[in-house]
């Protein structure tokens, strides 16, 4: 090793290569952090080379005099890898399991609810994907992994290892086109599914669990979950038992969020029979997920906005719907959190910690005295069975998109439990 090299070494700042040069560097950033996460595995290879482009890319810019060498790249690299073990850069909220026991891929992860759940199982995540930029700094912040970007891309699906035990997508539901049609592969083109069944065609893992709105059931009078369905059962040969709608508010937390579950296995794991699990008996209510202390001004509503809303809810019950918000109690559940519109005031609690109400404005003008108030982020999170220490690194707005969008942890770890125990794998919890 030349003086040269010796002296990048000891003086390069290893954060450095965990901050965002540009977007164009995205996908090398993505394939680096991986690389990382993966460096004892095979899968590793498939993330080298991008690996080694994005770290000659920090150097060249950081010592712009020097020609970078191979050799140094992979030397920094190295370095890297040891820091990674060693440094405050690898002390992340959710690090993978030391020896895990499966492998599985975070499709549309979001802000990775369902990697929390299969991680709490003993599993190593080996791949994510991810489009939202803020939504990928969420899941950063909480995981030490950068996404991939859009799943439709040659490049990122071409960044996907092979052998990984499991697949998991909470994919968007977009329109299908199937009239006249039979319903198979070639009718999903151009929707998202199409990607994640294209995928489990290519890659053949040993099980896919699928995650999407309870409406789904119903989209074009049944025909887009039959098509789905044809594809996974007839077109790719996967044993998949009836989808089940699961409710969140039976399995720990208080929110009634229902969903549409969707489980399948590998002809070759010989599984020709699934039960979903049974709702737990604990009983949770808003009151055990409430902020602790007093909570921020900026949450409480306005005399004005919350008599708009009144208005609102009364002249719309007075034409037979419903309309917005609830207050709810604190022995009560919350309503399904959902992100845009009036999401974030759809659950409404009463809260009389703020003192002086009357005296006291927010942005939006005199604070209620009622001391009526919208969830905080936090609670939104607590509503989706997030931990506390997952790290909220964004505004609130994002905060309350990224909650509202994910899925309901311990739902998902329940089936994931069951899912695993029929693949014989010896879960950790």
């Amino acid at each position: 090793m030349n003086e040269d090299t010796k002296n990048i070494l000891n003086e390069i700042d290893t954060q450095l290569f965990y901050t965002k040069i540009r977007d164009s560097e995205k996908h090398k950033q993505a394939s680096f952090t991986h690389f990382l996460h993966n460096h004892k595995n095979e899968t590793s290879q498939v993330y080298k080379a991008n690996a080694l482009a994005f770290v000659k890319n920090v150097l060249s810019h950081k010592y712009p005099e020097h020609g970078i060498s191979q050799q140094l790249t992979e030397e920094m690299l190295q370095y890297l890898i040891f820091k990674s073990q060693s440094s405050p850069l690898s002390v992340i909220p959710f690090p993978a399991p030391q020896t895990p026991i499966f492998s599985f891929i975070d499709l549309f992860a979001g802000i990775g609810g369902f990697r929390l759940a299969f991680q709490n199982l003993g599993g190593k995540c080996v791949f994510t994907s991810e489009w939202d930029k803020y939504a990928q700094k969420t899941y950063e912040a909480n995981f030490g992994e950068v996404p991939f970007g859009d799943i439709t891309k040659r490049e990122t699906k071409n960044s996907i290892p092979d052998n990984f035990d499991i697949l998991c997508a909470g994919f968007p539901c977009q329109a299908f086109s199937i009239a006249g049609r039979r319903g198979g592969f070639e009718d999903t083109r151009g929707t998202l599914f199409f990607d994640v069944a294209e995928i489990i065609k290519t890659k053949q893992p040993q099980a896919f669990f699928l995650e999407n709105v309870k409406g789904l059931r119903n989209h074009d009078k049944g025909k887009t979950l039959a098509t789905i369905l044809h594809v996974l059962r007839k077109d790719l040969g996967y044993y998949v038992p009836e989808p089940r709608v699961i409710n969140a508010k039976n399995f720990g937390v208080p929110q009634n969020r229902e969903r549409i579950f969707i489980v399948g296995f590998h002809p070759k794991t010989g599984i020709h029979n699934f039960e979903y699990p049974e709702p737990t008996e604990e009983s949770i209510a808003f009151k055990d997920i409430k902020e602790e202390q007093e909570v921020s001004v900026k949450y409480y509503l306005s005399d004005v906005y919350l008599n708009t809303l009144r208005k609102h809810k009364a002249r719309h019950e007075r034409k037979g719907n419903g309309f917005g918000y609830e207050i709810i109690a604190d022995e009560g559940i919350a309503n399904a959190v959902v992100c845009g519109g009036m999401g974030r005031e759809r659950n409404l609690v009463y809260d009389d910690r703020l003192t002086n109400f009357e005296p006291i404005t927010n942005i939006s003008g005199k604070v209620n005295r009622e001391g009526i108030r919208k969830m905080t982020p936090r609670e939104w999170a607590r509503l989706q069975g997030f931990p506390d220490e997952f790290k909220i690194v964004v505004s609130d707005g994002q905060a309350y998109k990224q909650f509202g969008n994910s899925v309901a942890v311990p739902a998902i770890q329940a089936t994931a439990e069951q899912i695993i125990k029929k693949l014989n794998l010896n879960i950790t919890c």
